[in-house]
């Protein structure tokens, strides 16, 4: 089973998680992703790529360009859409690096500015991804459920509903872009499982938009509930809101690195010097083929009409569910009814609990555990003379398959005034 292990001993941050994975790829792999994100158009956006050196290991760090700056990711929950304020900025932030850029791990910086801050909110990033980013729908949606976990995380936190909390532009930008960037890379990597280490969290105190704070931060502390953390001697914010939900979103366990057959090695540097390597480092291998373990959620239903169970279906599957299935069903006092059946990673089943309650009408939740066995799959890109149109490719347990992805034969399909037979017909030709 295609497997990567993250080991987070020194904590999670975006710009981490995304250069170990962009270490995992090839050579071309590479240059191809970061020509691909820099051509997304995300306002004001430029990733750069440099190696950098921890205790003696060589790995890569990334930096998130916005408006040529590199700047401090500031997620911190405001009550006003758009406000005129004057006032001083003295963040004295100990996370790992010495830039100014939160998912950096140790910065210090201090600013003053009298001019108008401009805060986006959850529709804002929603209008970002999915109208303006030239991302693979499920990539999309990855971004999206990313951003519910922080958003319930803040609103959780100030005890404020989750349209009220919006985010400094600068900081939307950056966070944006490491979100993304992750996210995208998971879908090219596309792991059957994600294990992560235990998540050092760092000790002490961190000063923040709205004042001294305990690590880790209450929104992370949030986000990371019912996930293994531990603190240490590191004084520090070493998992930010947005690492701890990168995790929470993709990893399936945390536990022990299994026994796997590695294939890849990746190192994702901070800047700060510690006593121990300040890295993400990510492992690509093979841990047989035994299947991974997912929760099968089940409720009966015979008052939802039709567009609530859409709406109920779509929700989940943006929150990380595996798969969400209806089956028509005949309930008691001979009413028919929905049987609504919801498979989803132990990380994300408590969360993806509280929105079954929340989006139907259900009282109760039957629990299953299962294990499923799957192809490994990759996915492909075919030069045509419609242009690159993707492929997917599932090969394991002696069979492989391949298909064609939907989105690009419908588009060409449209484009071109054809049905969807004659443009396969066309490729394979």
């Amino acid at each position: 089973m295609k497997t990567i292990y993250l080991d987070c001993g020194m904590g999670a941050a975006g710009d981490m998680l995304t250069a170990a994975l962009l270490e995992l790829l090839s050579e071309d792999q590479r240059m191809d992703f970061i020509e691909k994100v820099n051509s997304l158009g995300i306002p004001g956006v430029r990733f750069e790529v440099k190696p950098s050196v921890k205790c003696g290991i060589t790995g890569t760090h990334v930096s998130v360009l916005v408006d040529g700056t590199e700047e401090a990711e500031e997620m911190f929950m405001h009550h006003h859409h758009d406000h005129e304020h004057d006032h001083e900025h003295a963040h004295d932030h100990e996370h790992g690096h010495d830039h100014d850029h939160d998912f950096g791990h140790d910065h210090d910086h201090g600013h003053d500015h009298s001019h108008t801050h401009s805060h986006s909110g959850l529709h804002d990033i929603e209008h970002i991804v999915r109208g303006h980013l030239d991302l693979p729908e499920n990539v999309k949606d990855d971004v999206m459920a990313v951003y519910s976990l922080i958003g319930e995380a803040e609103s959780h936190v100030h005890g404020v509903d989750m349209d009220q909390i919006h985010f400094h532009e600068v900081g939307t930008m950056d966070a944006v872009a490491d979100v993304t960037a992750v996210c995208l890379l998971m879908d090219i990597l596309s792991p059957q499982q994600v294990i992560c280490s235990p998540v050092h969290v760092g000790s002490g105190k961190v000063r923040c938009a709205h004042g001294l704070l305990p690590v880790p931060a209450p929104a992370t502390a949030y986000i990371l509930r019912d996930v293994p953390i531990y603190g240490g001697r590191i004084q520090g914010e070493l998992c930010t809101p947005t690492g701890a939900a990168l995790l929470r979103h993709f990893v399936t366990s945390f536990g022990d690195m299994p026994p796997m057959r590695v294939s890849a090695v990746g190192y994702g540097m901070g800047n700060k010097d510690f006593e121990a390597a300040n890295c993400v480092r990510a492992m690509l291998g093979d841990t047989g083929t035994s299947g991974d373990t997912v929760a099968e959620l089940s409720l009966n239903v015979d008052d939802m009409t039709a567009e609530q169970i859409g709406f109920l279906t779509e929700t989940l599957f943006s929150a990380g569910a595996l798969e969400v299935y209806t089956v028509p069903i005949g309930m008691k006092k001979s009413r028919p009814g929905t049987l609504i059946s919801v498979m989803t990673r132990e990380s994300d089943k408590d969360r993806i609990i509280e929105l079954i309650f929340r989006h139907s009408t259900t009282l109760g939740i039957r629990e299953n555990i299962s294990r499923r066995y799957t192809l490994e799959r990759r996915i492909e890109t075919v030069k045509t003379k419609f242009g690159d149109v993707r492929k997917k490719v599932s090969a394991g347990y002696g069979v492989t398959r391949e298909k064609f992805e939907y989105d690009d034969l419908s588009r060409i399909a449209s484009e071109n005034g054809m049905s969807i037979n004659d443009v396969l017909r066309d490729i394979n030709e």
